[in-house]
């Protein structure tokens, strides 16, 4: 039987993404689970899965098209079956969604056009204001060319439109880039030389950057917040730490202090469902499953890859899982399943010496723990001063969910776990 491979939702208010790449094409095999094709959302490039197996009988659109959510990309079939694409399309009470319209040119660019040969293809793309820097290229391009300080007006773009894709950025590098002239030799500078100040820079905000943007901004507008902070003693969390991490060394498996946190943090909600939660209209809705996200610094903003059933989970399950979605956030290669889910998050910041800090509550969600650095400090013990280990979160709370007892009582238990560490074992 025939069907239908639609643009799937690849977050609450994704309305449509760009089909960056076929993995597969016409007349290929598929299996169920298999990478289909990449599609950019306005919040990462994520690998989406084939829903079907068989035969990929048409593409319905083309790399680069934008395409609506729920509308369809691909029809699978049998290699022998007859299909019939139109009867196959009223029956799902949908239409072929159409591909990424063309630029039209204008008069004396396509006069232009028609004077230069083909091989014209391979020079660099002209400018073009209605893009960012005023080049058409995908974010994953962008990374590329920004971490190897790469000129994208300098890279041929193959994709629709002229679009610059991973491919291009690539085979940039490959070949190298054009021998810069020779510079004249200068006397080397003086001891002490004024700075020239920088002009100033209109830089365009990037779709992940706008969509963080909506979604902090309708959570402060609309999410009343509280916050509460609590100190905890983290030297045999620490001690702990460092005899596990010998252990598993031959495994190649390290645990690091936010798996003992995640780990904590989803014990502790199961004696407080309150705040693993959302509301919704007059009901507050308690998650059944505990599915902690983690906030991940990548490039132009943060994106939130979740650990789901976090506390049915062992502190090494945790490490492997968090680091490997983590790993393909930050290259661009997050999958559905690795950022969709979460009930309740984690932003941790104690890898940059901080403290301590508020995060923004992410929405539906109810509540979001800021985590500060493990810090050496004197502290008071038995009326005596010696040497701790402490470490400070806070907990942003909706306050039309919870109340700052609640949230008190919360991090007494997340400290039981965090300062009695041989529970998280058990």
């Amino acid at each position: 039987m025939a069907d239908l491979m639609m643009m799937p939702k690849l977050g609450f208010d994704m309305a449509e993404g760009v089909l960056v790449r076929w993995a597969k094409s016409e007349g290929e095999s598929v299996k169920k689970g298999e990478l289909l094709a990449e599609i950019e959302t306005d919040k990462a490039t994520v690998e989406v899965e084939s829903t079907f197996s068989g035969t990929i009988r048409q593409q319905l659109v083309t790399e680069g098209a934008i395409v609506p959510v729920g509308d369809p990309i691909a029809v699978i079939a049998n290699a022998d079956e007859e299909v019939n694409l139109d009867e196959l399309l009223s029956a799902s009470g949908t239409k072929a969604a159409p591909p990424a319209p063309a630029e039209p040119a204008a008069p004396a660019e396509a006069a232009a056009e028609a004077s230069v040969p083909a091989s014209s293809s391979d020079l660099p793309v002209e400018p073009d204001a209605g893009y960012p820097g005023g080049v058409k290229a995908s974010p994953l391009a962008r990374r590329i060319a920004d971490e190897n300080g790469i000129n994208l007006l300098e890279v041929s773009g193959t994709g629709s439109g002229g679009r610059i894709t991973k491919k291009d950025v690539q085979a940039y590098l490959d070949a190298g880039p054009p021998a810069a002239p020779a510079v004249p030799s200068i006397a080397p500078p003086a001891l002490v030389r004024p700075l020239e100040p920088r002009p100033d820079q209109a830089v365009p905000l990037t779709k992940l950057r706008q969509a963080i943007g909506r979604r902090m901004t309708d959570s402060k507008q609309n999410f009343p917040h509280f916050y509460v902070t609590h100190e905890f003693d983290m030297g045999p969390a620490m001690a702990l730490r460092k005899q596990i991490n010998a252990t598993l060394e031959e495994d190649g498996i390290k645990i690091s202090v936010n798996d003992f946190i995640l780990r904590a943090v989803a014990l502790s909600l199961h004696e407080y469902p309150n705040l693993n939660a959302y509301l919704s209209g007059d009901q507050v809705i308690q998650h059944g499953h505990v599915n902690i996200g983690v906030a991940v610094a990548v490039e132009g903003g943060l994106l939130t890859v979740v650990c789901p059933d976090a506390d049915f989970k062992s502190l090494s399950q945790i490490s492997v899982e968090v680091r490997e979605k983590a790993t393909r956030a930050r290259e661009g290669k997050v999958r559905p399943d690795d950022i969709e889910g979460s009930t309740f998050t984690i932003s941790n910041l104690g890898m940059f010496d901080v403290e301590d800090f508020i995060a923004i509550i992410n929405p539906p969600e109810a509540a979001i723990l800021a985590v500060g650095s493990v810090r050496e400090m004197a502290v008071v013990e038995d009326g005596e001063i010696t040497i701790g280990q402490r470490m400070k979160a806070t907990i942003s709370v909706d306050h039309r969910v919870s109340d700052g007892a609640e949230a008190a009582q919360y991090l007494q238990a997340l400290a039981r776990y965090l300062e009695e560490p041989l529970r998280l074992m058990v």
